[in-house]
């Protein structure tokens, strides 16, 4: 991929270093009741999707960090959890079509589990340093979709007031950052912005200049195209 996603990358990390402010400073506050540590891997069990600024970053530094072998393991283990992925959101699509009130089948959701391909044989994570936000900030109180959220191992405990993460706000600035990208690339596919895709889909994409809707020179509307000039 040719087009040059460093000034986008480097939006993102200042949203990454914000998040791991906030955590930073809940976990100073609060020491007993944030519980991460060395080999918890509750978050790495969780379901959830990246906007495509974050899928692009995660995808570009695992194509940096691995090859060979090592990289078609974990390709096949992202493959693996990627299909288990596809099955629990088919079961959600149908119970929604069948009646079942969207609340209760995203609570249902939010309670599988589906091991990280990332996640590797000692409990640590393959990429900690370029982890999602949602994998930095999860041991410390949030606010999704308008509800207070926390680890299950945690020692917050429910009912009392504590400094919260509204993540609502984190996802709409990497939405905007996302719109931003697309615009700038001047993408054709100008709803991509809104695609939200699980960790494991992210990692076995191809972000090739034609997956992203970037005219080459050789493409229709070009003007290069057939060998002609700007004249």
């Amino acid at each position: 991929m040719k087009i040059d996603l460093i000034p986008y990358f480097e939006q993102y990390e200042a949203l990454v270093s914000k998040a791991e402010s906030v955590f930073e400073q809940v976990k100073t506050r609060y020491p007993d009741e944030v519980k991460c540590k060395e080999g918890c891997s509750d978050c790495c069990h969780a379901l959830f999707d990246l906007t495509l600024i974050e899928s692009l970053y995660i995808n570009s530094r695992f194509n940096e960090l691995f090859n060979g072998k090592e990289k078609n393991d974990l390709i096949e283990k992202a493959n693996k959890a990627d299909r288990q992925i596809y099955k629990i959101k088919k079961e959600a699509f149908r119970s929604t079509q069948g009646g079942k009130e969207e609340e209760a089948v995203v609570e249902e959701v939010g309670q599988k589990r589906i091991r990280c391909p990332l996640l590797g044989k000692e409990n640590l994570c393959e990429m900690y340093a370029f982890r999602p936000i949602a994998c930095r900030v999860y041991g410390i109180p949030q606010a999704i979709g308008g509800k207070g959220r926390t680890c299950g191992l945690s020692g917050f405990k429910a009912g009392e007031s504590y400094p919260t993460l509204n993540h609502d706000i984190v996802h709409d600035q990497l939405m905007v950052l996302s719109s931003e990208l697309v615009q700038g690339i001047q993408s054709s596919y100008i709803q991509m912005a809104e695609i939200l895709v699980p960790l494991s889909m992210a990692l076995i994409t191809d972000y090739s200049e034609e997956y992203l809707g970037i005219k080459t020179e050789n493409e229709p509307g070009s003007n290069k195209e057939n060998g002609g000039n700007d004249d």
